[in-house]
């Protein structure tokens, strides 16, 4: 499902229940007329919302009103308060390697009581020279600090965007558990490093790195 913005989220929640004008959404709403009407206009672009009748009544198109509230229930239940979206890069030699690849990442969050998953929209696969490759979208939220900690190390995404809360309040008992966590991933990757490459490859990886 595309990402909606903050009002776009309200419009569609009221769309749940049944077709609106856009004047009984700017009554119930209380958004500037023009920016509503901003907003239906994007959802019409992005092909989330329809519009039919006189006076003109808008939509939500069937499989967007069960993805919403597919969300709204996760949300509902949901206890965690920091929310991310992420983007996870993956390669293979193998288009059906990748696959399996990508379904098992969404299944090992689903199954990680540290995270709750709202979506994971795997994109589609390329080939580029002898590799395939894709990236999944995810949109989920995290116990707390030190599970962001443990995503960012366990399943490298290319970038993460914190959606809500706007800010963070952190114990020094929960900061300085992040960093132990950081740490000690940071040492299991020098380790790996210092078995896995010539002496010479290490001296030149850390004259790049502390240039």
């Amino acid at each position: 499902m595309s990402r909606f913005s903050e009002e776009q989220k309200r419009i569609a929640l009221l769309l749940l229940h049944d077709a609106k004008t856009a004047e009984e959404l700017n009554k119930q709403l209380s958004i500037p007329y023009n920016n509503l009407m901003e907003e239906l206009k994007g959802m019409l672009k992005l092909g989330v919302v329809e519009r039919s009748g006189y006076p003109t009544k808008y939509t939500l198109k069937e499989n967007i009103a069960s993805e919403v509230q597919r969300r709204k229930k996760v949300s509902d239940d949901d206890q965690y308060e920091i929310r991310v979206r992420a983007f996870i890069e993956m390669q293979a030699i193998e288009k059906d390697l990748l696959k399996k690849q990508l379904l098992k990442l969404k299944e090992a969050l689903q199954g990680d009581e540290d995270f709750t998953l709202y979506a994971a929209e795997s994109q589609k696969i390329v080939q580029d020279g002898e590799y395939y490759s894709s990236f999944i979208d995810l949109n989920f939220s995290v116990k707390d600090f030190v599970s962001l900690v443990k995503f960012m190390f366990s399943y490298s995404p290319t970038s993460v965007e914190i959606l809500k809360p706007a800010k963070i309040e952190l114990s020094a008992q929960d900061f300085q558990d992040g960093l132990v966590d950081i740490a000690d991933w940071v040492q299991k990757y020098t380790s790996y490093i210092s078995k896995n490459m010539k002496r010479e490859d290490v001296e030149k990886f850390h004259q790049k790195l502390y240039k």
